[in-house]
């Protein structure tokens, strides 16, 4: 009992203190809520896309709960938000830019859409697959590096939302998840150059179909919403003659995600075609031919002193 009276004198003699305590448990309670019902959705909505953009408003929700809930507290009066803010704001500016920064910078990618959750983009010299946003980082699952090609080296990079507003950001799969991709084909200069180009444009229209159809479609909104000319999709093929061979470039449109997966199989469909003419196409290589020299005949005299 005597405890009991203890804490209740405790309590009404430091209505300060009570004050603190009560907002300290409504802010848990809130915590606790936004935690059970991210678990809920996490459960229940199969599409990945819906569940992980759900589970990001419940945790915004919160945060504004919470937020609304301090200046109940400690001005009394919410009317008072935009002085605390101000006052606010002017006591940190200086040792909380970067944070700031990061925190306008999730707003900035959420409302102009930058770039979201599966996007492939490259920000601050780092390339890679978003897979998180939250109020303060961008995270990355990195491509490249010591890695070649568009591979995964396994690396997670947390980048500052901040850089959004420090330099370009390229993204790959925005609006148009396709990009141009080319390779070079040395062609001996004995061989027969038209079997040659109907042999690499049938296995580019073969393999390619597919991805020039869609691509077309896409194509044909990025001109809509966009100032761009309306680019040929179709795979093209160019020819220029050098000293060593015939150089054949094959420039065509790829899903960003199966690049190096499509270069392999065009590039094996044409060399099996190729194998295929009996040496009426050959693929050249750097090659160096040794002249042989011309008999010479050499003269020696000798002096003698006397």
């Amino acid at each position: 009992m005597d405890q009991l009276e203890y804490i209740r004198n405790w309590f009404t003699e430091h209505p300060e203190g009570v004050h603190v305590i009560r907002y300290a448990l409504w802010v848990l309670f809130i915590v606790i809520i936004v935690q059970l019902v991210r678990k809920f959705l996490k459960k229940r909505l199969p599409n990945t896309n819906t569940r992980y953009k759900s589970q990001k408003a419940i945790e915004i929700v919160g945060y504004v709960f919470i937020a609304l809930l301090s200046v109940s507290y400690f001005t009394g009066n919410i009317e008072d938000f935009t002085l605390v803010i101000g006052l606010f704001s002017a006591g940190i500016a200086f040792t909380l830019q970067e944070l700031i920064l990061s925190i306008a910078g999730s707003l900035y990618i959420f409302l102009v859409k930058v770039y979201a959750p599966g996007d492939r983009i490259e920000i601050n010299g780092i390339k890679g697959d978003v897979i998180d946003i939250d109020s303060i980082y961008t995270t990355m699952m990195e491509i490249g590096e010591w890695v070649s090609s568009d591979n995964y080296s396994d690396r997670i990079v947390k980048l500052s939302n901040a850089f959004v507003f420090k330099g370009p950001i390229y993204n790959y799969s925005q609006d148009f998840p396709f990009i141009w991709d080319e390779f070079n084909l040395p062609i001996h200069h004995s061989s027969d150059m038209a079997l040659t180009k109907e042999i690499i444009t049938k296995v580019a229209q073969e393999v390619l179909a597919d991805y020039v159809n869609f691509a077309r479609d896409h194509w044909q909104q990025v001109v809509a919403k966009y100032y761009i000319e309306d680019a040929l999709v179709a795979p093209t093929l160019a020819i220029t003659l050098t000293d060593n061979w015939v150089q054949f470039n094959l420039r065509y449109i790829v899903d960003y995600k199966k690049r190096r997966i499509t270069k392999d199989l065009l590039q094996s469909r044409i060399q099996e075609a190729i194998l295929k003419t009996n040496d009426q196409v050959v693929i050249a290589s750097t090659t160096l031919e040794v002249i042989k020299m011309p008999p010479t005949t050499i003269n020696m005299t000798t002096t003698t002193t006397k």
